[in-house]
């Protein structure tokens, strides 16, 4: 009831609303953006810049009950045109900072991941590596389960071909 009033305020521009709403969800942000970028500045950045925008676009959000959708979308987005500035710039650092813990296999498939193209990508990362459902997924990026469960399809055959993984005929949900 709190989370929906605090909502409701923001939207009417309350700031203490909405930085209660921002306090609430930070550890989920900050998975969000760790899940998608490499290194902890960026991170920050990128939540950052994304509150920024939801505090400045808060007035115009049309159902408040999709406040926290609406704020990873933007988390997301910002998340996207970061790895993509990084890329132009920066190929040598695409490793996670956390390489020197993974194990060697961890390291092939983050490597074979960030090979995939763009939607497919971000889907891989979201679902597996964020542990998010395909509805809410679909959600975020405004497509259809059956379009998801399509693209997620066509990554795990990329990585599965990449990774040198023996061919089953159908590609599982989990590798072995």
């Amino acid at each position: 009831m709190a989370w929906k009033t605090d909502v409701q305020l923001a939207c009417s521009g309350d700031r203490d609303a909405f930085a209660r709403l921002i306090r609430e969800m930070q550890n989920e942000l900050y998975g969000m953006a760790r899940t998608l970028l490499n290194k902890d500045e960026d991170c920050a950045d990128a939540i950052q810049e994304a509150i920024l925008k939801a505090y400045k676009g808060i007035p115009k959000l049309r159902e408040p009950g999709y406040f926290r959708t609406w704020m990873l979308r933007i988390l997301i987005h910002e998340c996207r045109q970061i790895y993509r500035k990084q890329k132009r710039t920066s190929p040598s650092d695409n490793l996670p900072e956390r390489a020197a813990k993974a194990t060697e296999s961890d390291l092939d498939l983050r490597q074979a991941v960030e090979r995939l193209e763009e939607p497919l990508r971000l889907l891989v990362k979201l679902h597996y590596f964020a542990d998010l459902p395909l509805s809410q997924i679909a959600e975020m990026m405004d497509v259809s389960e059956g379009t998801l469960k399509s693209r997620l399809h066509r990554a795990r055959r990329y990585l599965a071909k990449w990774l040198n993984l023996p061919e089953r005929g159908e590609v599982g949900y989990e590798f072995q």
